[in-house]
């Protein structure tokens, strides 16, 4: 049985993304909604590049290309979940075809760790990292430290995580601009 997230706003606003059942924690509508007003308000969405780690649905990383990201790639070791990746980026690329718009997206099939290990050959404006709830908070830091490689100027990461993990200890290349609960659920702001 397949549970159904969506696309909250922009041109692909309402489209049902897929999920694979019990292996993914897709990030609330309420949540995402929220964290995208942020973006928006801070007027960073437009031509963006996007990087999704522990994309799961990709919906992340899909709500931004929805709302004006032009390149968007989501890392997701699981090949069940990328494979969902790949079949809601083609449901967004569709909505965007409609409107005569289009946008890059990638399905990165690797662990996080592996995929930062690469050669940094597109940088990102815009990081999420939602990791399931099991990844250590060094894990998230050491993901963190090696994201740097990676990052344009001025970039934002937003990372996702229980309320029970504790604050994740962020290199000092990344400074935390804010921190919003959400019930159990934490997002913290960096930019660098």
């Amino acid at each position: 049985m397949l549970d159904m997230t969506r696309i909250i706003g922009g041109i692909a606003g309402s489209r049902k993304l897929v999920s694979p059942a019990k292996t993914t924690r897709p990030t609330s509508d309420r949540i995402r909604e929220s964290l995208f007003s942020k973006l928006e308000a801070r007027d960073l969405l437009e031509s963006s590049h996007v990087l999704d780690l522990y994309a799961g649905t990709g919906a992340l990383a899909l709500e931004a290309v929805s709302r004006g990201a032009s390149v968007a790639w989501m890392v997701e070791r699981d090949g069940k979940a990328a494979a969902v990746c790949v079949a809601n980026a083609r449901l967004v690329q569709k909505a965007l075809q409609d409107e005569e718009l289009e946008a890059e997206t990638k399905v990165v099939n690797k662990s996080v760790a592996a995929m930062l290990a690469g050669e940094a050959s597109t940088r990102f404006d815009i990081v999420f990292i939602d990791p399931p709830y099991e990844v250590t908070n060094e894990e998230v830091t050491a993901n963190l430290t090696a994201l740097e490689a990676h990052l344009n100027v001025d970039a934002v990461v937003v990372v996702e995580r229980s309320s029970r993990s504790g604050e994740v200890s962020a290199p000092k290349y990344l400074k935390l601009d804010e921190e919003k609960s959400y019930g159990d659920t934490v997002l913290y702001f960096y930019s660098n």
